[in-house]
């Protein structure tokens, strides 16, 4: 009971030191953004039981899963400490997850006493960088239980002193004072304390704080399209100094200076299908930080227009629209239009902001070329053509007569435009009253010359209408209906 109302007391610490962490970069670009050395000092003495040992295994390749490995990105080294402690592995010694992954679920425990100072010294050596050269930065994991740790404290400041930074989880009965000591500042970020069966609940952050310290300072472009592009990069700067922006081609040069706080900027009226080059450097008022650089080359432009259709079309009319919409880059469209093979040609001035427009006062049945000009504020045209037919006109019938010849059949006669042009013939179609016995509808084509037929065996209300038909369609027809020659002394229309 005693350990574990000390357990609880750990876990309330923890939470206190720990606040809530938020990621703010998008999933799947804060891992491979990172380039350091990491390595872990594990305690292997026989203060850790078998259980605990191999939930620290577990919880390292958890931690350290999302990483890419190998030189330019992250690399791993791991120290053990027990009495006599060993180097389990260098930092080249894997390259990758699996060789990783692999090398920590099959290390063995040395056991033995907590021999800490002495993992220390081998630590130093790992970590140890000559002097007057710039090297990815350096992270000292420690995971004890905190049971007789020893003097760490001049081991850990030197190491500090050095610009290694100092991580510890405690999983047991630790001294605070000696970890806090021994940690890099924040102390909130940098110091856990959390029970072995709870140890998972630390991944997400632990992980948060290791990025933080490795991001590499890299300048990254994104978004990059026809006429701009996005730079990120890592803020270096707090509060004090701006950061000077140089990028051009290589006919130009451009520069930008730009406040501490800022981490992005968008580069503007760049020229399409043309090779960048960008170049960031930190400025505080005693020194200037390394220059950052990256290259780029914007995409090809696309020029309006892309397409051109058309639409609405009648018999003296129709709508001609076009895409993408560019009014920034557009000044003006000229819509051209002619008759096919010959004719007059028209034209139709817009702003660079419509899209479409309708022709009216066309020819019928006839087909006509319309070119859609794009008239760019570089100067730059670009023009694309499409073929359009207007339709056929198509006349109505002019009249239409029932004569009754008998009892049940009528004699249909009507006038049309026979100059018409495209005039087939005539379709002729009755239909019967509601309760007729009879077929509820009928019908006849008839040619062009055609200008009567007779229609026998009819109901006494039937409807007779007829229909000019062209090489296209049908014209608009009249109906009429017939009455029985008892019903009627003279012909109907």
């Amino acid at each position: 009971m005693r350990r574990l109302a000390f357990v609880g007391l750990l876990l309330t610490l923890s939470a206190c030191l720990q606040p809530t962490r938020t990621r703010s970069d998008p999933p799947g670009t804060e891992f491979d953004c990172c380039e350091g050395d990491i390595l872990l000092l594990l305690d292997s003495s026989g203060s850790i039981t078998t259980y605990e040992f191999s939930r620290l295994l577990h919880f390292l390749t958890d931690l350290l899963r999302p990483f890419l490995l190998g030189r330019g990105q992250v690399r791993v080294g791991m120290v053990l400490v027990g009495t006599e402690p060993r180097v389990e592995f260098s930092f080249d010694a894997y390259n990758s997850q699996n060789a990783v992954q692999e090398a920590l679920l099959t290390t063995q425990q040395l056991r033995g006493d907590t021999n800490t100072e002495a993992a220390l010294l081998l630590a130093q050596r790992l970590l140890r960088r000559p002097p007057g050269h710039d090297y990815p930065p350096r992270v000292l994991l420690w995971l004890t239980d905190g049971v007789k740790p020893g003097n760490v404290e001049g081991p850990m400041a030197a190491l500090r002193q050095e610009g290694v930074s100092v991580l510890a989880v405690s999983t047991g009965h630790a001294n605070y004072q000696v970890l806090h000591g021994a940690v890099t500042p924040p102390t909130e970020a940098h110091l856990y304390f959390i029970d072995i069966d709870d140890i998972s609940i630390i991944t997400e952050d632990l992980r948060q704080a290791i990025i933080e310290l490795i991001r590499a300072e890299r300048l990254q472009v994104r978004d990059v399209t026809t006429h701009s592009a996005l730079l990120q990069w890592r803020p270096v700067l707090v509060g004090l100094g701006h950061y000077e922006l140089r990028y051009g081609s290589d006919t130009e040069e451009r520069r930008l200076t730009l406040q501490a706080e800022r981490s992005w900027t968008e580069l503007s009226n760049l020229q399409p299908d043309t090779r960048y080059t960008a170049w960031l450097t930190p400025h505080t008022p005693l020194q200037h930080g390394n220059t950052l650089t990256t290259s780029f080359t914007t995409l090809t432009e696309v020029l309006s227009p892309v397409s051109v259709t058309v639409s609405e079309s009648g018999v003296d009319r129709v709508r001609v629209s076009w895409a993408p919409l560019q009014p920034s880059r557009v000044v003006r469209y000229l819509v051209e239009f002619g008759p096919i093979p010959r004719g007059d040609v028209r034209a139709v001035t817009l702003t660079g902001r419509e899209s479409s427009t309708l022709l009216t006062r066309l020819q019928p049945h006839t087909q006509y070329l319309i070119t859609v000009t794009a008239v760019h504020s570089s100067g730059q045209q670009r023009a694309m053509s499409v073929r359009a037919c207007t339709q056929e006109v198509l006349p109505g019938l002019v009249d239409l007569q029932l004569t009754p010849v008998g009892s049940d059949s009528v004699k249909v006669d009507w006038r049309g435009h026979s100059e018409a042009a495209g005039l087939r013939g005539y379709w002729v179609r009755w239909e019967t009253g509601e309760h007729s016995s009879l077929s509820p509808s009928s019908s006849r084509y008839l040619p062009a010359q055609s200008l009567s037929t007779v229609l026998t065996h009819l109901s006494p209300a039937t409807r007779v209408c007829v229909s000019p038909v062209y090489r296209t369609a049908r014209g608009e027809g009249l109906c009429c209906t017939a009455h029985t020659l008892t019903a009627a002394a003279a012909p109907w229309g």
